[in-house]
């Protein structure tokens, strides 16, 4: 059983939402952008590609999880510590190290990411309005820990293999968490969070074996 209430939980996003109000414009904006950069290449893409993700991470671990969240689940504690390791983790290897590298090609993993970018910033919060949470009573993109761990799983299925598995660690154990409490909290969106790990670890996990192959 979860600490708190569907009410409780659509009552925490609209004291969120309107507290942290313009920033979730400002994320969709980066979103854009980052997906714009997996056309557009000009130097330093990968770099801010990389970056945008983290900041994903790194805000949603401290403004969503340590200030709001808390007050009804202390485990979010916990899940903040995991969202900025996962956004400290993405500044070094994609940022300082330049380790990621993205890009559009043929093959499932691409078609997969793809729709899992698109899902989460466009078919996400039509599902929250058609059940009847519009905003700010619902979860947005960029903010929130679901649709930015459905959307990563999108940008790193774009990633050039090999990726590091290290990369695929706390987002997939979110994927566990979040999505099954989506299913107890009944709460339709956020059921494909938990199958998007299931998808997406093993599809980067048969690139990278096949980038080594190759390289062999």
């Amino acid at each position: 059983m979860l600490p708190f209430t569907q009410e409780q939980f659509l009552a925490l996003f609209v004291g969120y939402n309107r507290a942290i109000w313009p920033v979730q414009f400002g994320m969709y904006q980066l979103g854009g952008l980052a997906v714009a950069l997996l056309f557009w290449k000009p130097r330093g893409a990968d770099r801010v590609i990389a970056g945008i993700l983290a900041s994903m991470w790194l805000w949603t671990g401290i403004a969503y999880h340590a200030l709001f969240f808390s007050e009804i689940n202390k485990a979010a504690y916990l899940f903040a510590a995991l969202f900025v390791i996962q956004g400290s983790y993405l500044i070094y290897a994609g940022v300082y190290c330049g380790r990621i590298q993205f890009g559009l090609r043929s093959g499932s993993a691409s078609w997969v990411g793809t729709a899992l970018i698109a899902y989460a910033a466009i078919v996400y919060p039509l599902i929250s309005m058609v059940r009847g949470h519009p905003y700010p009573a619902m979860p947005v993109f960029g903010v929130t820990p679901c649709p930015v761990t459905i959307f990563t799983f999108g940008m790193l299925l774009l990633a050039v293999p090999p990726l590091s598995r290290s990369l695929l660690v706390i987002p997939f154990i979110w994927s566990l968490i979040g999505g099954s409490a989506a299913i107890l909290l009944g709460i339709p969106q956020d059921w494909l969070l938990l199958a998007s790990g299931f998808i997406a670890v093993p599809l980067i996990v048969v690139a990278n074996r096949r980038s080594a192959r190759s390289a062999a």
